[in-house]
């Protein structure tokens, strides 16, 4: 069984192993990517002006003079001497809270950057039309990785357990070169990271198949949503809202959101496109990759009621496992040390797959030398005794 399953193993990584080394070095690329993104913005935007933040209206009426429409959304952080972020479609606007002026898109070089690596670890970086087929690649890669990683583990663990023979597993040894470093690497790798690439490499079997994500919901005897929540489908965005949409009002009801939950981080305001709409609020209390810690807020336009209100805790056990996969995947559920963890694990990835290679490559020069020699020693003449 273990022989079987030591040539699966191999077999799969040698026929999976490229995609899954760009998966990895493109996922350590992207540990850090918002922290990163924010910080090359924050040095590209121009200082902000002192003073008291202008109302939510306000913003949007200026933001709608200066760029003809208003934007899909607008977030405040709390933290008042950040700007206000206003969403065109895929487009991210900084806007200065005090005087309402637009500062513009921050570091695009930056974020093309980030969109590009994303890009190859989502799709190989395919086209828009072979997309499908870059994204399937992926996702059997991610399906054999994950195979190989729990096959390795069993392959990994020793015939009799005793210090000696689990430290000569999971422990660096200096001074090794070769065939012997690339084995002791991939052996003590392998058992540093196993717990993470597991939970990394299932939670993207998840997101890449609808069926891993329904099966989630199934396991859990729960529904899975058509809607938000289920299986992630790609739409058109919208750039921006209607020049003609109203948002008288909105003071009162962002008062009113903010009072829901204290300290948070960030609000977010979908801007309606009519007036008999529910205005719908995200509140982050935690980073943007903490669903735990947010709350989707939506209430009534003209009387301000409360339509809806809904966080982690209130979602039920089917869509609380789907949505802690999918930012387990990244490790940003944890925060930054979640997202620390899981670029280390990526990396290790990266370096399992190439001693993994590297290995396969010397039992196969290994056995072209056998092979030869064999040829070599049948093509001698017998000597025969007098």
């Amino acid at each position: 069984m273990r022989k079987l399953f030591f040539w699966l193993h191999l077999c799969a990584g040698v026929i999976a192993g490229l995609i899954i080394f760009i998966m990895s070095v493109t996922g350590v690329l992207l540990m850090y990517e918002k922290q990163l993104i924010a910080w090359a913005d924050q040095r590209s935007l121009p200082p902000l002006q002192t003073g008291s933040r202008l109302p939510v209206e306000d913003l949007l009426a200026r933001a709608q003079t200066q760029r003809g429409s208003l934007p899909v959304s607008i977030s405040l952080p709390s933290d008042q001497a950040l700007p206000a972020q206003l969403a065109y479609g895929r487009e991210i606007v900084y806007q200065d809270p005090a005087s309402g002026q637009l500062l513009g898109p921050g570091n695009t070089s930056v974020r093309k950057f980030f969109r590009s690596v994303t890009d190859w670890h989502r799709w190989l970086a395919a086209s828009e039309n072979s997309r499908s087929t870059g994204r399937a690649a992926t996702g059997a890669a991610n399906l054999a990785f994950l195979f190989i990683v729990l096959s390795g583990a069993y392959l990994w663990l020793p015939r009799v357990w005793t210090r000696a023979s689990v430290r000569a597993i999971a422990w660096f040894r200096g001074g090794l070169s070769g065939k012997a470093r690339d084995f002791n690497w991939h052996n003590a790798i392998g058992v540093w990271c196993l717990v993470p690439l597991v939970l990394i490499v299932a939670s993207g079997s998840v997101i890449s198949y609808p069926w891993a994500s329904n099966l989630v919901y199934t396991l859990t005897g729960t529904q899975a949503p058509s809607g938000p929540g289920g299986p992630r489908r790609e739409g058109p965005r919208r750039e921006g809202q209607p020049a003609a949409a109203d948002v008288a009002g909105l003071n009162a009801l962002w008062q009113q959101a903010a009072s829901h939950a204290s300290g948070w981080r960030l609000l977010t305001l979908r801007v309606p496109d009519s007036n008999r709409a529910p205005v719908s609020f995200q509140i982050d209390q935690g980073y943007a990759g903490q669903p735990q810690q947010r709350i989707t807020l939506a209430l009534d336009r003209s009387s301000g009621a409360v339509k809806s209100r809904e966080a982690f805790a209130d979602l039920n056990q089917g869509r609380r496992l789907r949505t802690w996969l999918r930012f387990v995947h990244t490790g940003e559920f944890y925060g930054l040390t979640g997202q620390t963890i899981a670029g280390i694990a990526s990396l290790g990835a990266a370096v399992l797959t190439y001693t993994g290679i590297a290995l396969s490559l010397r039992r196969f020069a290994a056995w072209r030398r056998r092979r030869s020699r064999g040829t070599a020693a049948e093509a001698l003449p017998v000597s025969t005794v007098q």
